[in-house]
């Protein structure tokens, strides 16, 4: 395979903020096809990614029809993740779905059996694994450096930072607020790098306390209080097999001066490690050497990570789609996000959800 013909489903703001400026930067691919159900996006989206003559439509049955499209984006509010997912999948293409990976573990699980029945490939756009200090940590983590991690905390927490463009704030087509939204990004991170997806127990809480502000300061200016059908922070604790405790919070609005946005921490009985430094993109590793107490900040940079062949220097994203990209044309390059890993998260997301409404844990079997 030469190159990967791509049809981008949903042309909206992740599409242009993210998927599509990665792609373009890939050599061995082609964005053929655009789908989004205002046409003037998809027009727009094709004028400035797509291929001579790439195709646009508002109905993606209409993509998925054409058999030379190889792989499918699908960049939609998370109520359609799951139905256009099996779809695509049914109609023989491979598929990279912008997380979270569905509104809820049911639908999720659609997604994996169609992907196991078809085999075709799938993987779910969770990018801050590809950031250079989860890289990083990640290595020492499988290198035995913290030992066995006990207690972590994810954390994505704004003061204020509502996105009130598009359906953010719709519980209908989003089945949630900051949990599913930004939640899900530090929950995955602190999953993937302690490589532990057995929950045991959750209890959660969601709370609107701030949503029916008019006029509220926000980065992204006002919301509309009638639109705010979501909760504006969630909280869970979760219960581990293995007996490790992870806590997780989540907020698009909180009055706290503690800000910690797509961060975590993690605490094992060697050492511990946590990205909670005052600067931006700081790894601190701690612990314990010849009776006193040490922090090191790895020094990340010199450009690069020496396990990716010296491409650490992308952002995130463009890493991310490089990888996907390479799994798709060759097996033995690896798949970093696996959908059996999303499916987890997705599990524990409705777990906190469902506790919370019930006020009663939620048990794994």
């Amino acid at each position: 395979m030469e190159k990967v013909r791509i049809g981008i489903i949903g042309c909206g703001g992740i599409a242009n903020g993210k998927h599509m400026p990665s792609l373009s930067k890939l050599p061995m691919v082609e964005m053929v096809a655009f789908c989004d159900l205002i046409e003037e996006r998809a027009r727009k989206a094709a004028a400035d990614y797509g291929a001579e003559g790439a195709m646009v439509c508002t109905d993606y049955r209409e993509l998925l029809a054409r058999r030379d499209i190889d792989v499918v984006h699908v960049l939609t509010p998370n109520r359609q993740h799951s139905t256009i997912t099996v779809d695509a999948l049914e109609a023989g293409k491979h598929v990279m779905c912008e997380k979270p990976m569905a509104i809820n573990s049911a639908e999720a699980k659609k997604m994996l059996d169609a992907a196991k029945r078809t085999g075709k490939k799938l993987t779910i756009g969770y990018q801050n694994r590809f950031r250079q200090e989860c890289m990083y940590l990640k290595k020492l983590i499988e290198a035995g450096e913290l030992g066995d991690i006990y207690f972590a905390r994810a954390m994505a927490v704004r003061r204020r930072g509502v996105p009130t463009w598009g359906v953010f704030l719709d519980a209908e087509n989003q089945g949630g607020g900051p949990l599913i939204d930004i939640g899900t990004h530090a929950l995955d991170m602190t999953l993937w790098e302690m490589d532990n997806y057995e929950p045991q127990m959750v209890v959660g809480t969601t709370y609107r306390k701030l949503a029916d502000n008019e006029n509220a300061a926000n980065p992204w200016g006002p919301w509309d209080p009638k639109k705010f059908t979501v909760e504006d922070s969630a909280f869970g604790f979760i219960r581990m097999k293995n007996g490790a405790t992870i806590s997780l919070d989540s907020s698009w609005a909180l009055n706290t001066l503690r800000a910690d946005d797509g961060k975590i921490m993690l605490c094992g009985d060697k050492a511990g490690a946590d990205l909670l430094g005052t600067r931006p993109n700081v790894l601190r590793i701690n612990g314990e050497k010849f009776s006193k107490l040490y922090v090191t900040e790895p020094d990340l940079s010199q450009g690069g990570v020496a396990f990716y062949d010296g491409r650490g220097g992308d952002r995130p994203s463009e890493l991310e789609a490089r990888m996907w990209i390479e799994h798709v044309m060759d097996d033995t390059k690896p798949l970093i996000t696996k959908p059996e890993q999303a499916y987890v998260v997705t599990q524990i997301l409705e777990a906190i959800y469902t506790s919370a409404s019930s006020g009663k844990p939620v048990y794994f079997d």
